[in-house]
């Protein structure tokens, strides 16, 4: 997981991605619409605390923390039956 950054999520940056905050989570959508492609808090306008990705079909593709913005802990990536992958340490746990 050497670059997440690109599947950071940022408050109005991503182009063509609906968002909706709910509960004080932020989701966004893929560009159907309808399938969520992430979801997580954002604080201050930073990425904040657990956030997952999905994909298309709804399983999880991703899942970590942020520390305003910064990627820190364990970073899992599944494969498309739900398992464990990759585990990624990003240092400073949370």
């Amino acid at each position: 997981m050497k670059n997440e950054n690109c599947d950071k999520v940022r408050a109005n940056r991503v182009k063509g991605k609906k968002q909706e905050v709910v509960n004080g989570y932020t989701i966004k959508y893929h560009a159907n619409g309808k399938a969520i492609w992430s979801k997580g808090k954002i604080v201050d306008g930073k990425a904040d605390g657990y956030w997952e990705w999905y994909r298309m079909d709804g399983t999880v593709k991703r899942s970590g923390h942020f520390d305003m913005d910064q990627p820190v802990g364990e970073w899992i990536t599944y494969d498309r039956e739900g398992k464990k992958y990759k585990v990624t340490n990003r240092g400073k746990n949370k």
